[in-house]
């Protein structure tokens, strides 16, 4: 096992009514309050009206930045930093799903910044000082609730870019699952896909001596697979919501991979389809985790895949390792397909056009991957999808 260090200051406020604790968030961290979110989703469920409240009662103020997109641009960013600086912001409050929360990460680092916002994404060590980050959250999936990341668009040069700093990470965060029961179908599954990425990304790495971590890792697998599944049928299954939003947050927060090798690879490949195409995230990484886990699979890796067949999806018998791998990579696919998400990148409207450039924005996004890839490796994987 890998030397680590593992700390998580970031304060949770999980179940029913814990809007409330927002109150003592904004006494301890500030009243002049930036709220932060995306379209009138938060309106209709009573929850922007019950920050209001709260802030009021506590003498606060609030300025809004609203319409985030689900690809959050870094225009956003730019004028919620304007705003911080214009109002002597002193708490930036994220109410919404992952791209409001880290849009409002960005822009609490922006505001204390001189130069350009998007310096800080490209370049996160330039970060110095960041507002106090408090969420309320609407949507799970990219666990930006308890993380250290952030993921910002520039659709003028087509780039979506991961960036990550501690300071970024929530001072506190509201979980309260009934604030995901209006969540549409459609957005229901490419959250379970996005918070199952996450799980991969980490699960399949080259420490194997890392026993714990794999199998809380295969733990938080199997309850999104049996959680994903009740959430889409029934909305508003309260334990469904509760264990997905928990299983979100724990997916990213640094523990799983605490002590491994820690890769990057299909989120990269994602990122460039969402910068060229502007599509749903889960909706990406759906497509390409099955080709990817196909296109890597070799005598090398079909260990790793058959103990995730035999651990998460119960395979058993007296087959060999690649038989296994092959029938869990199958499985998963078929996972996707039931939770009714696209199957393929022709559906989303994508060709080969941008693949070279993407490929090779991709490659150079790649953090300690599984399985190193190339640029022609990418685009493969990226046609397989097609």
């Amino acid at each position: 096992m890998e030397n680590f260090t593992y700390c998580i200051p970031t304060k949770i406020y999980f179940g029913k009514g814990q809007i409330e604790k927002l109150r003592d968030i904004v006494n301890a961290y500030g009243k002049k309050v930036l709220l932060v979110y995306g379209g009138g989703s938060i309106k209709k469920i009573g929850l922007y009206d019950a920050v209001k409240r709260i802030v009021d009662d506590c003498g606060g103020s609030i300025t809004e930045l609203c319409g985030v997109d689900p690809n959050p641009r870094i225009e956003s960013v730019r004028e919620g930093a304007g705003l911080c600086r214009e109002n002597d912001i002193e708490l930036v409050l994220a109410v919404g799903g992952g791209s409001v929360l880290d849009c409002a990460k960005v822009v609490a680092a922006a505001a204390a910044y001189d130069g350009d916002a998007w310096d800080l994404v490209v370049s996160p060590k330039k970060i110095t000082r960041v507002l106090p980050i408090a969420t309320i959250l609407t949507l799970a999936a990219t666990g930006s609730e308890m993380d250290v990341f952030a993921v910002i668009s520039n659709m003028e040069t087509n780039d979506k870019i991961g960036t990550a700093h501690e300071k970024l990470r929530p001072v506190a965060s509201i979980m309260d699952p009934r604030f995901t029961f209006s969540v549409s179908r459609y957005q229901t599954a490419a959250g379970t896909a996005d918070i199952l990425s996450h799980l991969f990304e980490g699960y399949f790495g080259t420490e194997d001596s890392a026993y714990l971590q794999n199998r809380c890792a295969e733990g938080v697998i199997k309850t999104v697979l049996h959680y994903g599944r009740i959430a889409l049928e029934n909305p508003e299954d309260y334990d469904a919501r509760a264990n997905l939003m928990w299983a979100s947050s724990w997916a990213i927060n640094g523990f799983l991979e605490a002590g491994k090798i820690h890769g990057w690879t299909v989120h990269p490949l994602e990122h460039q389809l969402s910068a060229y195409y502007d599509i749903t995230h889960g909706v990406g990484l759906a497509i390409l985790t099955p080709h990817w886990m196909r296109y890597i699979l070799c005598e090398d890796t079909a260990g790793k895949f058959a103990e995730y067949g035999r651990n998460v999806w119960g395979i058993d018998g007296g087959r060999t390792d690649m038989e296994i791998a092959l029938e869990a990579i199958a499985l998963t696919e078929k996972y996707f397909h039931d939770l009714e998400i696209p199957k393929t990148l022709t559906e989303l409207g994508i060709d080969e056009t941008y693949f070279d450039a993407m490929a090779e924005k991709a490659h150079d996004g790649l953090s300690h991957p599984y399985v190193d890839l190339t640029k022609e490796d990418i685009i493969e994987i990226y046609r397989q999808a097609l």
